[in-house]
């Protein structure tokens, strides 16, 4: 029977729906990342916002619509993540605050639709600088699509309204060169679409699976360190018949029991890094290849759970919390002052709450936050607003290399105000770029990208990609060291040599050699290298 008006139950039901169904796409949307680095993560971000969403509606018990929005809000606000899921709980948060006035257990489909026109406009107005061509263009379309239009049911608005996303965002490469150059639409807008398509479904009788009781604890456990293969295995072979030898069929081999693969052949010796969980079974390779000359296996997960206490300490003035990943990194963090770390960055963005636990775990008047990722900015700044008692800081650092640097300058003996202008100076002195592997062929602003290579990038900007790690590195070390350059700080991860440090650093050297160099075993997995220069 066509729905004619929409009660608390039936739209609890399709915003149910709709995050089941992102949630059984979010791979999907990950793979939409601009840059084939294996870091894309905003369909993993927007499913565990909306998820947070669903579980404070999932036992209410009243039929007032306005009282289900309110607590979806409130969910969605606390378990935000990332840009695109802080964007979509101010969308909701905009749904709810067009319909908080009513006070029937029904609205009507022209005050569902001004809702989904309120949405649009608090999702606007949560960013500084709206960008055409993202999750803000596509919900706009298709707010302005249904708004002061009539329909005679629920199911024709809502094909209008997806329909009109749809094309929304088809469209957003046409706005945003750099998706039309990778070949992909916008991964948050995406995400939008496979929300409203999961409303659709509910209205069209398709109910989507929701998790057991016991399938959600255990989501809850692992959404934040799952990691599929767990050791992470290194070897160097000097092959036995190395004319005989076939790269090719090995990374076949290889690629099927793991993830992370990187080989480099230098003559007769053969280095291979992967991420398997039987690295018993990936040395009896090797060793079928030529004799093992070293070897390095990590448990992933037991290094994944490790976690840095916070200090314990007396009341202080400014509290600092961190977002650092890396056992290395956030030791480094820990001793140049910061109070808290909060285990998270590329692939694993904390929620807004987690922000708010981690300050009521420093006992301080006032607190700076270091986000150390442009994505992570936006959550952080959420839980800024609603700390009400105390004064908040968001830096904006946007790299680990960036807070890092800021952090360097913070004084104790200083105000926060006068704390927060001088590190925020700090950080727009300092170029910062990354060594990383790519996950798919593309072209980015001209330079080609196979899959495997090394890609050496800061911000938008990539120097180069190639087969070589050194070179990698190399290429990222003359796009941000110049004449102007004085101190360069090198993070190395857990896949880097110490002999392959020091050739950089000798590389660096010889461009000038009154640069001074700080090396930190960051032991972090993504990035082969983050570097600062000041």
């Amino acid at each position: 029977m066509p729905v004619t008006k929409i009660s608390g139950a039936l739209l609890k039901k399709m915003v149910t729906n709709g995050a089941v169904n992102l949630k059984n796409c979010y791979q999907e949307v990950d793979a939409l990342n601009v840059f084939p680095v294996p870091d894309g993560d905003t369909g993993t971000n927007m499913s565990m916002t909306m998820m947070a969403g669903i579980r404070e509606i999932e036992n209410v018990s009243s039929k007032q619509i306005v009282q289900i929005l309110k607590n979806l809000s409130r969910g969605l606000l606390m378990g935000a993540r990332g840009n695109s899921g802080v964007i979509l709980s101010q969308f909701f948060r905009g749904v709810y605050d067009g319909l908080k006035t009513v006070t029937k257990e029904y609205i009507t489909l022209t005050e569902f639709a001004s809702a989904l026109y309120s949405g649009y406009k608090m999702a606007y107005k949560a960013v500084m600088s709206p960008v055409e061509g993202t999750i803000l263009t596509v919900v706009k379309d298709a707010a302005n699509e249904i708004h002061n239009k009539t329909y005679a049911t629920l199911e024709e608005l809502i094909d209008a309204y997806l329909n009109a996303a749809k094309v929304s965002l088809d469209n957003t490469p046409k706005l945003l060169p750099i998706l039309a150059e990778a070949g992909v639409v916008d991964s948050g807008g995406a995400g939008f679409v496979k929300i409203v398509e999961g409303m659709q479904m509910m209205l069209n009788g398709e109910k989507l699976h929701i998790q057991t009781e016991e399938e959600k604890a255990k989501e809850k456990a692992q959404a934040e360190t799952e990691i599929k293969f767990g050791y992470c295995t290194e070897f160097i072979i000097e092959l036995s018949e190395p004319d005989k030898f076939i790269e090719s069929d090995l990374k076949e081999q290889l690629t099927s029991m793991g993830d992370s693969l990187v080989l480099v052949r230098d003559e007769n010796l053969l280095k291979v890094h992967v991420h398997v969980n039987k690295p018993g079974e990936v040395l009896n390779i090797a060793q079928s290849l030529g004799d093992l000359v070293t070897t390095k296996i990590e448990n992933m997960r037991l290094q994944h759970t490790q976690f840095i206490e916070p200090k314990k300490q007396e009341h202080k003035n400014i509290g600092i919390i961190s977002v650092c990943f890396g056992e290395g990194i956030k030791k480094a963090f820990m001793e140049l002052g910061t109070d808290y770390i909060i285990d998270g960055g590329q692939t694993m963005n904390p929620s807004t709450e987690q922000f708010l636990e981690a300050m009521k775990n420093v006992d301080a008047d006032s607190y700076i936050i270091i986000p150390n990722n442009s994505n992570i900015i936006m959550a952080a700044k959420q839980a800024k607003e609603l700390v009400e008692d105390k004064k908040v800081v968001v830096l904006e650092a946007k790299s680990i290399a960036t807070g890092y640097s800021a952090l360097i300058n913070f004084d104790p003996e200083l105000s926060i105000d006068e704390n927060y202008e001088a590190i925020s100076e700090v950080i727009t002195s300092v170029k910062s770029g990354e060594v990383t592997y790519a996950v798919r062929d593309t072209e980015i602003n001209g330079v080609k990208i196979n899959s495997g290579d090394f890609m050496s990038l800061s911000g938008k900007t990539i120097y180069s990609s190639t087969k070589e790690r050194i070179d990698a590195i190399k290429s990222l070390i003359d796009g941000l060291v110049d004449k102007d350059a004085e101190i360069v700080t090198l993070f190395y991860g857990a896949d880097v040599t110490e002999d392959e440090v020091s050739e950089v650093t000798d590389y660096i050297n010889e461009k000038d050699d009154e640069i001074e160099i700080e090396v930190i075993e960051g032991k972090q997995d993504i990035y082969s290298y983050i570097v600062s220069v000041e």
